[in-house]
């Protein structure tokens, strides 16, 4: 018997790294990967080339009340602003295995209203 959870975990996996196959970040174009756990939504732009962290976002840090979705987008935001100091204005949108709805959709929207291009 398997347990139902394990195997959403492995099939996540799976997926994300079909997708990681596919796209890489660059310093100008970074790859903006996007982790929702149950209570937090954790945002990170990444130099593949590099491997750096050029700039991340936990939306538990950002002190904002509300629904997920909304905390998650905040979350968007403030990585927009983030990248913006930084002089980036393109990246990679990396949606790690998840299905793009819900909290995932909404750092994608936060990201584009700013001015960033996915």
């Amino acid at each position: 018997m398997t347990d139902i959870n394990i195997t959403k975990r492995v099939n996540r996996i799976r997926r994300q790294v079909r997708g990681r196959a596919k796209i890489s970040g660059t310093a100008e174009r970074p790859r903006v990967t996007v982790f929702k756990s149950n209570t937090s939504v954790y945002v990170q732009a990444i130099d593949d080339v590099s491997g750096t962290t050029v700039a991340a976002v936990n939306d538990a840090h950002l002190k904002v009340k509300g629904a997920k979705s909304v905390r998650a987008t905040t979350a968007g935001e403030k990585l927009a602003e983030l990248l913006k100091v930084k002089g980036v204005t393109t990246v990679v949108f990396d949606k790690a295995g998840f299905k793009y709805h819900g909290r995932i959709k909404a750092v994608a929207e936060a990201l584009r209203a700013a001015g960033i291009t996915l």
